[in-house]
């Protein structure tokens, strides 16, 4: 099976589904990551860009995938871009790579880069251009997610719940190697607090640690 996360910034791969990738990687999937920015120019120097990437194969080689790509859009400013165009360069990408399973951000992240990918991601998955696509989920993103603009009823609402307690392990490991993007606790991306969503999740449903997806499409034969 072919796996793929469509991320807008490096490190959200790993927070959003870092350690359900991993889980994949481990049962012999062919799992891919691809980051549409470059994570750096709104808030660092352009050397910052080249130490993103490396701090993202690092993670990569902890999760196990098999590919990481960068397409280097302008951080912060997917919002300018011509909406087909983000979905023109994620087609092809699904293309080459054919999965069957795509996990990206929930539309609704405070963070607008996360909207833009999201919708992005949805278009491009759309069933007559990619019916190999049986199964595409969104993911919360800490420090976005829960501060998206309040809307009754239309928050992240998760229907899937992977146990993760094998990987969680793995998936602190990853973020570790993006130590400028990692925060002190409490903050939401700390390595802390990470473990402790995990288990508030896992919590839900009778588990040590759980990453939750909202399913929007599933297809079985």
């Amino acid at each position: 099976m072919s796996v793929l996360v469509l991320a807008a910034h490096p490190d959200d791969e790993i927070l959003g589904a870092g350690a359900t990738l991993a889980l994949h990687a481990r049962r012999g999937d062919s799992v891919h990551a691809v980051v549409l920015t470059e994570g750096a120019s709104s808030r660092y120097d352009d050397p910052m860009r080249k130490a993103l990437e490396k701090a993202g194969h690092a993670a990569a080689a902890c999760i196990g995938l098999k590919s990481l790509r960068f397409e280097e859009f302008a951080d912060q400013r997917l919002d300018t871009v011509p909406l087909v165009e983000v979905i023109q360069r994620l087609e092809a990408i699904i293309e080459e790579i054919q999965p069957s399973t795509v996990y990206t951000h929930f539309p609704g992240d405070v963070n607008a880069d996360h909207g833009v990918v999201a919708r992005a991601a949805w278009t491009a998955c759309r069933p007559y251009r990619f019916p190999g696509v049986t199964h595409f989920a969104v993911f919360e993103t800490p420090s976005s997610t829960e501060w998206g603009w309040p809307q009754v009823g239309q928050g992240f609402q998760p229907n899937r719940f992977v146990n993760v307690t094998a990987t969680i392990d793995a998936k602190v490991e990853a973020l570790e190697c993006y130590k400028s993007e990692l925060r002190d606790y409490p903050h939401p991306r700390s390595a802390r607090a990470i473990r402790e969503r995990a288990a508030y999740w896992g919590s839900h449903v009778g588990y040590v640690a759980v990453e939750p997806f909202m399913v929007l499409r599933e297809v079985s034969a």
